[in-house]
């Protein structure tokens, strides 16, 4: 069983910026490409943002680009979503999650279903 454990969440004012963390469990870490999710109160589970395994290709949501960085180290079996310029609409739970499968080094996934682990969720909260 593979454990994702999602840290860096927190209350801030808008404009300021987050690191959300992932650690995952197991030595596999660098063979799948990751991703995350959020979800605010009321909305269904949305894309934020995926890298690839190798961490060369990245791939965002159109909130997020410009605005969130998404990087990995595979030494630290560790993935991480950089925020800045958060906004009171970015409020919310996020979620990191595993793929189901390894894919090419360049490969990606956006969809839910493409993700078979997920982590607990850190709360995000934005004011204004």
């Amino acid at each position: 069983q593979v454990h994702l454990v999602e840290s860096g969440g927190g209350l801030v004012q808008a404009g300021h910026s987050l690191k959300l963390s992932c650690v995952v469990s197991g030595n596999t870490f660098y063979n799948y490409p990751m991703g995350w999710f959020r979800q605010a109160p009321g909305k269904e589970r949305e894309f934020v943002a995926t890298i690839s395994k190798s961490g060369a290709v990245t791939s965002y949501a159109d909130f997020a680009e410009g605005r969130f960085a998404i990087s990995r180290d595979n030494s630290k079996n560790t993935a991480y979503l950089h925020m800045n310029n958060l906004k009171p609409e970015d409020t919310a739970v996020y979620y990191c999650a595993r793929s189901r499968s390894t894919a090419s080094s360049r490969t990606y996934f956006r969809s839910e279903s493409d993700y078979v682990y997920w982590g607990q969720g850190t709360q995000v909260t934005v004011s204004s």
